[in-house]
């Protein structure tokens, strides 16, 4: 008998292939190798050996790359992935990939360095270059030339004549290891408590998922950096995955770890150079790369021996990639923990009630910290009645915040206004036939920005600039803005204190991450009188003289069909408000509504989460929607709402029966046309009980569609858009 692979590809096919081994090529599963596909030669991953009988004509396995394989437990988790998104191996695989280039050793750079060894004849030019050196380190050729502002004849010269000497040094420099005995800052009693409680979770080894309950400014990030060097110390190998909700918290927090821990952590998030990317991803396949913070695709990166997740403000609706491969990066990175028997720690001030359900059941060890460290106490939370105080025609500030924002700047006080709104405003329409500005293609409003003088589709990303006249009925400068943005409210504020320091922090700020850093860097130093900001401003941060934030809309995120809304709404004012007072002043929150009744709002001025959650969990429960239930949403998409229509009508007939299944639909979702795609959805609800993947799966099985419609399976959707 002759063995032969599996190989699997990072291709949207249904399973991985057989191939012949030739003889002396030694394979592991894991392993990275080329074998003909079709007309081709690609690249794909052994899935599995076994045996062969040898009566079939297979192809021979071409190539295996002399690098680290993916680890076992990764390629189980890829398939248990698949399985649960219901999504075929390949296309997970393909996420986790990269390129050629990772697989190759690091690329090399020849740098020179002294002898000590004078040149038997100085001149001049050589003087500078022996000068310059003292000021470099480790520099190539190019460098000492450039710096000495000599030709590179001279410094080729020192070479030979011994004063200098070249080596190879790597492109991509490993990371330096961290210290796990180097101390962090002192924890309160109830920070050493909490991180007592962690690191024995950590210590027992295996799978074990913990809840840290903690309040805003409670000090989390201090506890869970226990835990970590807990993982670091457990095993010499040992590698801790901390995954983030936006790019701008990872810039933030990234001096705290070094200090922390005395080395610069791996990072990994979208707005990496290439080169980067290659650099991180071989050292963590390697083994090599021990810390590893990064947004949501980093729960795909190949670890070897993952001891530690961390999934900081695991609440956070971003952890949810919506197109592509659909996922909830928060799920997957407990369900991967559990495949490499490592310990989990979801940390938030505002857990989500899935978690909480977990946690009070028994499922997760639930480790609260229920107030600030030091000196510091939760702000004051209050609401302004717009019906009782409703700001002036065009305005969206009411006095009793600007009256609150004049006593904040003369106290030499910062303050931030909240309003989750990108942009100047959120509709253009005309004044004279009344046609609303949208996307080519597309239901959604174009939001006006003004700072750019272009009309953006945030769904989309098309963007125009703000046309002179109306493109309906063609009469000039007759298109108005509608309702505010952040851009607006910082020209409100600005028309109220002309001489305050006004800045924008906003997800599509010019200059992405670096510009974000500087940013929270000059709130931080109070160089910035009064911050206007979207929900990135609500994250993480820690602005020591911000003692007052002003919530414009608080009622923003109750409308629309989404179960989630009033936990989200709940959830996102917590954690703006919670940016107040966590220094040693005490900080304000004051919360703009016309419901302030509602109970999100009430039990957020009342400081009662368990009696809003009680509220939220008796109604989940009724409705048995998650955690109680099972969701998944089924969408279709085609180029002709007829052609949609037809086509979801034959995705709904072939849904198998099966008890404790419901679904509704097929209907029309909010935007029912996007980049001149139709769409219809279908809306899965499943007891508990039942296995929804699997239900889906066989379910996508008996789909017959033509490749002009696109089926899409989606389990726990959280966008109903």
């Amino acid at each position: 008998m002759k063995v032969c692979a599996s190989i699997l590809f990072p291709l949207p096919l249904p399973e991985a292939f057989d191939y012949a081994v030739p003889e002396g090529m030694d394979l592991s599963i894991g392993d990275h190798v080329v074998a003909p596909l079709g007309s081709r030669a690609a690249r794909g991953v052994v899935w599995d050996l076994k045996q062969d009988d040898g009566k079939r004509a297979l192809k021979m396995v071409a190539q295996r790359y002399d690098a680290a394989g993916l680890s076992h437990t990764t390629v189980r988790f890829v398939d248990w992935a698949a399985r649960y998104l219901v999504q075929s191996p390949g296309m997970v695989l393909r996420t986790i990939l990269r390129g050629e280039d990772s697989l190759m050793p690091s690329p090399t750079d020849t740098v020179y360095r002294l002898t000590g060894r004078p040149p038997a004849r100085m001149t001049p030019a050589r003087e500078k270059v022996l000068d310059a050196m003292s000021a470099l380190e480790a520099p190539t050729a190019a460098e000492i030339a450039r710096e000495a502002g000599v030709s590179s004849g001279v410094v080729k010269g020192l070479v030979e004549a011994g004063a200098l000497e070249g080596f190879d040094l790597p492109k991509d420099p490993p990371f330096p290891d961290p210290d796990p005995e180097r101390p962090g800052l002192d924890l309160s009693e109830l920070q050493a408590g909490a991180a007592d409680t962690l690191k024995r979770l950590v210590r027992a080894g295996g799978f074990q998922c913990a809840l840290l309950d903690g309040v805003t400014g409670s000090g989390k990030t201090e506890v869970y950096f226990e835990a970590i060097a807990e993982a670091l110390k457990s095993a010499a190998n040992g590698q801790v995955l901390v995954l983030l909700p936006e790019i701008a918290l990872t810039q933030s927090i990234l001096k705290r770890f070094t200090d922390r821990f005395g080395a610069d952590p791996a990072v990994w998030h979208s707005g990496l150079p290439p080169k980067e990317r290659r650099r991180v991803w071989r050292e963590i396949n390697e083994g090599r790369a021990r810390i590893v913070i990064g947004a949501r695709s980093s729960v795909f990166l190949p670890f070897r021996n993952l001891r530690l997740a961390v999934v900081d403000e695991e609440h956070d609706p971003t952890y949810k990639q919506s197109d592509g491969l659909i996922y909830q990066a928060r799920d997957l990175a407990v369900a991967r923990a559990k495949i490499d028997g490592a310990a989990v720690v979801l940390a938030s001030a505002t857990p989500s009630l899935e978690s909480l359900v977990n946690a009070r059941s028994g499922r997760y060890v639930h480790v609260p910290l229920p107030s600030r460290v030091g000196t510091a106490v939760l702000p004051r939370i209050e609401t302004i009645d717009l019906r009782q105080h409703a700001p002036p025609s065009g305005r969206w500030l009411s006095d009793p915040l600007v009256a609150a924002m004049k006593d904040t700047l003369a106290a030499g006080e910062q303050v931030l206004l909240f309003l989750n709104r990108r942009g100047y405003a959120p509709l253009v329409l005309c004044r004279d036939c009344g046609h609303r500005m949208t996307a080519p293609d597309t239901q959604t409003m174009l939001v006006e920005h003004r700072f750019t003088g272009m009309l953006v589709c945030h769904l989309t990303g098309f963007s125009m600039p703000k046309p002179d006249v109306c493109p309906n009925c063609g009469a000039r400068d007759s298109l108005t803005s509608v309702g505010p943005g952040v851009e607006r409210i910082a020209e409100e504020a600005a028309a109220h204190f002309p001489g305050a320091k006004i800045e924008l922090f906003s997800s599509d700020m010019a200059g992405g991450a670096e510009a974000v850093r500087q940013l929270v860097d000059r709130m931080e130093r109070g160089e910035i009188d009064i911050l206007v900001g979207t929900q990135i401003a609500a994250k993480g941060h820690n602005f020591p003289h911000l003692t007052l934030v002003g919530v414009v809309d608080a009622d923003l995120g109750l409308a629309g069909g989404d179960p989630r809304a009033g936990e989200r709404t709940y959830q996102t004012l917590v954690q703006v408000a919670g940016r107040a007072g966590r220094a040693d002043k005490p900080g304000r929150a004051l919360l703009q509504t016309h419901d302030p009744e509602h109970e999100a709002i009430a039990a957020l001025v009342a400081g009662d989460r368990d009696a809003f959650l009680d509220v939220e969990r008796a109604s989940r429960e009724m409705l048995q929607l998650p955690p109680y239930g099972r969701l998944a949403s089924v969408m279709i998409s085609a180029q002709s709402e007829d052609r949609a229509e037809r086509a979801a009508a034959e995705v709904a007939r072939c849904a198998p029966n099966a008890d404790g299944i419901t679904i509704w639909g097929p209907a029309e979702p909010r935007y029912g046309v996007i980049r001149g795609r139709w769409r219809r959805r279908l809306l899965v609800r499943a007891e508990r009980s039942v296995d929804l993947s699997a239900y889906l799966g066989a379910w996508r099985a008996r789909v017959k569609q033509p490749p002009s419609v696109r089926v899409t399976f989606d389990v726990e959707p959280y966008s109903f858009v």
